[in-house]
C-alpha cells in the first residue's frame, strides 16, 4: 500500500496511542463507519449493512475492503449512494462485473463492487471518490439462525483473521491487493490476506449494530450477548458504542422451537425437524482426533482445545479404537496406530494433550490425510474430530484432496475462537455429516463442552428421506442429533403434509409434519444460498463442470456467489480518468491473538508445498516478522532448524525467499519509488544475514549492490523505471526462474477474470 507523506503541522502523535499511529484533521483510512441493522424474527434474520467511506486525500481514491458476512446469509441486494447518486447494484457473472467496474474506473465515473472469496469472506472495492467525498455502500442478506439445545443463535463476523497460506509463491499477476503473495496451495491468497493494524491504534471505524428480536410467537426466555457488552430496549438490542471490529457479535435467544414446515407460496420449503425421544445407539467406532497446536491457538485458545480434546477422549468406550494427532507445521501422533480406547491409553493421551503448546503454521491438509488413512475400511463408523480455530487459506485444495474421503466418514469440528473460520468449519462438518461447535470464549467452553460430549456419539436418527413433498432440489439431509434440529431448504412443485422417515436404534422412525403457508420472503433466497454452497463445495473438489450450473442458480435467484459479483456503475463522470491512488483497508488484530514481533520490516514468505517450514529469516531469527502485514501464519512461530543445518540449505531458503519477493515486485502494476525503496532495505536486511551466516559470494554481493540502488528510488531524477526492472532481471538471475520479467501467462480461475 502507498503511504502518503503528511504534513507535519497537520498530523500529531496520538498520546499513548502505539508505534505508528497518528491522527489527521481528516484521518488516513477510507473506511469510516460501519453499520448492521439486523431483524431477527424465528429462526431467519434479515440484515442490513451499511459501509461507509471517505476519501481523506487530495487526489481521487479507490478503496478495498476484505471483511467477514456469515457464512450461511445469501447476499440479495447491493447499492451504493454518494451524493445525491443513489445506485443499484446489478448480479453479474464475476468477469463481466470486473470488466464493468474496470471500464467505469477509466472513464471517470464512480462504481462499487462485491465479490465473494469464501463462504464467509468478502470484498468491497469502491472508486473514483473525490477528495474529501464520502460513499456509502449497503448490502442486504438474509441468514437462517442455528438452533440447538432450546437456543437460536444470531452470529456476526466483524473481522477476517489472518489465515495460513501454505505453498510456493506464484509467479505473474497478483489476483489482490494483501499482503501475502498468490502461492500453489492458495491461488487467490492475496485476496484474503488484508493488512493488520499495530496494536494500540486508534480505532479506525465507528461500529453501530442492533438486533430487534420477534419471538415470532415463540416463547422468548432470555436474550443473551456472549463477548460484547450491549444495552437492550424492548426488543431491540445494541451494541455499546466504542466497540471495535475484532471479533464475532454473538447473540443467543433461548426459546422452545417445534417441527414445522414452512411454504412461501412461489414454490421454497423450509422444514425444521426436532431431535425425537429415542435411546441413543452407539456402534464400535475407530475415532481419530486432530488437535491444532499452531501458533495462532496459542493463549486461552490453546487451553480450551486441551479441554475440549481430553473430554472427547473422555467419551470413548473400551469398544472403540482412537488415534490422537497434534498438529501444526508437522504431525505428531500420541502414539501409532490406532488403539483400543482402554483406561490405561485414554490416560496417555490425555497426558500428552497436557504437553501441548501452540507454536508452528496451521498445516491442515496432511494430518487430515492421516487421518484418512488411519480409518482405512474397518467396517466400524469412522468418525473424524478436529479441534482447530480453522485459520487457512487453503480450503479449496484441502477439499479438492480429502472431501470425497471424507465424505464417507462422520466429521466433527470444535472451533476455538472469537473470530472463528466459522465457513470453513462447517463446510467441513457438512460434508462428514457430523456437526460444528463453536466455542468463542472462555465463559462458553464449559457449556460448550456439555454439547460435544452429548454429539461425539452417533446420530439419533440416520437415513433420513421425506415422502408426501413433490420436490425439484432439497439441500442435503443430513442426520438428527441430540438437542439439534434438522433443517432443509428445497423447491416444491405441489406439497401436502410431509413425512419424514429415517432409522433410529436400528428401527424404522418417521414423524409427519403438516405444511404452513407463510409470507416470508426469505425463503427462497435461503434456499438458493445453502443450494449454492453444496454445488460450490462440490465444485471444489473436482467437478468443474458444475460452474455454469451456479453462475444460472446464481442470477436466477439474485444471491452471490463466488462465481458472481454486485456491480454499481455510476452515470455521471467524476474524475479525469482511473483513480491516482489506491488504500486496502487495514484490520483489526482479533481479539485474543497475540500480537506481532515488530523489527526489521522483512516479510515472512511463504514456504514451498512440498516441505512446509519456516523462512529462513524466520526459523533464524524471529525478530525479522513482519510489522508491516502477516503474510504466513501471523502471529504464529516456526520450529527452529534442525541441527547440522549447512551453507546449502541457507543459500536455497535464501533464494525461495526472492521468488516471494519477486512474485511480489510483478505483481506491482507501475514503477513505485516508494515500494521500490521498501524493497531495498528488505533486501539490504537479507544480504546482511546471509552475509553472516558465511555466504558471501555472488549472491550476497548482487543482492546488496541491488538493495543499495533501490534504496534510492525516492531521490529526485532516479530512474524508478529502470530501478524496477533492474530488480526484476537481478531477482530472476539470482532465483534461477526462466524467462525474465514478465515470463509466463497468469492463470485465469475465476478469481481472476476481468
Amino acid at each position: 500500500m502507498k503511504i502518503t507523506s503528511l504534513d507535519p503541522s497537520r498530523s500529531r502523535p496520538v498520546e499513548e496511542a502505539g508505534f505508528g499511529a497518528l491522527e489527521t484533521e481528516r484521518g488516513n483510512l477510507p473506511l469510516e463507519s460501519l453499520d448492521v441493522d439486523a431483524r431477527l424474527s424465528g429462526l431467519v434474520a434479515g440484515v442490513e449493512v451499511a459501509q461507509g467511506f471517505r476519501n481523506p486525500f487530495d487526489v481521487t481514491l479507490e478503496a478495498t475492503y476484505v471483511f467477514p458476512l456469515p457464512d450461511r446469509a445469501a447476499v440479495t441486494a447491493f447499492r451504493m449512494e454518494a451524493a445525491d447518486r443513489v445506485i443499484e447494484g446489478v448480479l453479474k457473472e464475476r468477469g463481466q462485473a470486473r470488466a464493468d467496474y474496470d471500464q467505469a474506473m477509466a472513464e471517470g465515473r464512480r462504481a462499487a463492487i462485491a465479490e465473494e472469496e469464501r463462504p464467509d469472506v468478502f470484498t468491497i472495492r469502491v472508486g473514483n471518490l473525490a477528495p474529501g467525498e464520502r460513499v456509502s455502500v449497503r448490502l442486504t442478506l438474509s441468514q437462517p439462525l442455528p438452533y440447538e439445545d432450546g437456543a437460536a443463535t444470531f452470529r456476526f463476523p466483524l473481522v477476517v483473521a489472518p489465515r495460513y497460506i501454505p505453498g510456493a509463491p506464484l509467479d505473474g499477476p497478483q489476483a489482490g491487493a494483501g499482503t501475502v503473495p498468490d502461492t500453489d496451495a492458495t491461488p487467490d491468497a492475496s485476496r484474503i490476506t488484508p493488512p493488520v493494524l499495530l496494536p494500540g491504534f486508534p480505532n479506525p471505524v465507528r461500529l453501530s449494530l442492533t438486533a430487534t428480536v420477534d419471538p415470532a410467537g415463540l416463547d422468548l426466555r432470555e436474550v443473551a450477548s456472549s463477548l460484547h457488552v450491549v444495552e437492550q430496549e424492548g426488543g431491540t438490542v445494541s451494541l455499546r458504542p466504542g466497540e471495535r471490529l475484532d471479533r464475532d457479535f454473538v447473540l443467543r435467544l433461548a426459546f422452545d422451537a417445534s417441527t414445522a414446515l414452512q411454504l412461501d407460496g412461489e414454490g421454497t420449503f423450509a422444514l425444521t425437524v426436532m431431535p425425537p425421544d429415542v435411546p441413543e445407539t452407539r456402534l464400535p467406532r475407530d475415532v481419530v482426533l486432530l488437535l491444532d497446536r499452531s501458533g495462532s491457538m496459542g493463549g486461552w485458545k490453546m487451553v480450551a482445545a486441551r479441554r475440549a480434546a481430553a473430554r472427547i477422549v473422555d467419551t470413548l468406550t473400551s469398544a472403540d479404537r482412537f488415534a490422537v494427532l497434534a498438529f501444526d507445521s508437522v504431525v505428531e501422533p500420541a502414539f501409532d496406530g490406532l488403539r483400543e480406547a482402554s483406561d490405561r491409553e485414554r490416560f496417555r493421551a490425555v497426558e500428552h494433550l497436557a504437553r501441548l503448546e501452540a507454536r508452528g503454521g496451521t498445516e491442515l491438509l496432511e494430518p487430515l490425510r492421516q487421518a484418512v488413512g488411519l480409518l482405512g475400511e474397518s467396517g466400524r463408523e469412522r468418525v473424524v474430530v478436529l479441534v482447530t480455530d480453522g485459520q487457512v487459506g487453503n480450503e479449496d485444495q484441502i477439499l479438492e484432496q480429502v472431501g470425497r474421503a471424507l465424505s464417507a466418514m462422520r466429521v466433527h469440528v470444535v472451533g476455538i475462537d472469537r473470530a472463528v473460520n466459522a465457513g470453513f468449519l462447517g463446510r467441513l462438518a457438512g460434508l462428514g455429516a457430523g456437526r460444528c461447535e463453536l466455542v468463542e470464549s472462555e465463559d462458553r467452553l464449559d457449556a460448550a463442552m456439555e454439547q460435544i460430549h452429548r454429539r461425539i456419539g452417533a446420530p439419533l436418527v440416520t437415513d433420513l428421506s421425506l415422502d408426501g413433498l413433490d420436490t425439484e432440489e432439497v439441500t442435503h439431509l443430513g442426520s438428527l442429533f441430540p438437542g439439534v434440529p434438522l433443517q432443509v431448504f428445497g423447491r416444491y412443485r405441489a406439497a401436502g403434509p410431509v413425512t419424514v422417515r429415517g432409522v433410529a436404534a436400528g428401527a424404522p422412525w418417521e414423524q409427519v409434519v403438516e405444511p404452513m403457508v407463510t409470507g416470508h420472503s426469505a425463503l427462497k433466497a435461503l434456499w438458493t444460498r445453502a443450494r449454492l454452497r453444496e454445488l460450490e463445495d462440490r465444485y471444489a473438489m473436482g467437478e468443474h463442470a458444475l460452474e455454469a450450473r451456479i453462475v444460472e442458480l446464481s442470477l436466477a435467484g439474485g444471491v452471490l456467489c463466488r462465481f458472481t459479483a454486485y456491480v454499481a456503475v455510476d452515470t455521471r463522470v467524476s474524475a479525469d480518468g482511473a483513480p491516482e491512488h489506491h488504500v486496502i483497508q487495514p484490520v483489526e488484530l482479533p481479539s485474543g491473538w497475540e500480537p506481532p514481533v515488530a523489527a526489521a520490516p522483512m516479510m515472512m514468505m511463504a514456504a514451498p508445498a512440498a516441505a512446509p517450514r519456516a523462512s529462513f529469516l524466520e526459523s533464524a531469527q524471529p525478530q525479522f516478522q513482519a510489522a508491516a502485514g502477516p503474510p504466513r501464519g501471523f502471529a504464529k512461530r516456526m520450529p527452529a532448524p534442525a541441527p547440522g543445518r549447512g551453507v546449502d540449505q541457507d543459500r536455497e531458503q535464501g533464494r525461495e525467499q526472492l521468488a516471494a519477493e519477486l512474485a511480489r515486485l510483478r505483481a506491482v502494476p507501475a514503477a513505485d519509488p516508494a515500494y521500490l525503496a521498501d524493497l531495498g532495505s528488505r533486501l539490504a536486511a537479507l544480504a546482511t544475514y546471509l552475509r553472516g551466516h558465511g555466504l558471501a559470494d555472488e549472491l550476497v554481493t548482487e543482492l546488496a549492490e541491488l538493495a543499495e540502488a533501490l534504496e534510492r528510488a525516492e531521490r529526485p531524477g532516479a530512474d524508478v523505471a529502470g530501478l524496477r526492472q533492474r530488480a526484476i532481471d537481478v531477482l530472476t538471475a539470482l532465483t534461477g526462474e526462466p524467462g525474465g520479467s514478465e515470463a509466463g501467462k497468469p492463470r485465469r480461475p475465476f478469481w481472476k477474470r476481468g
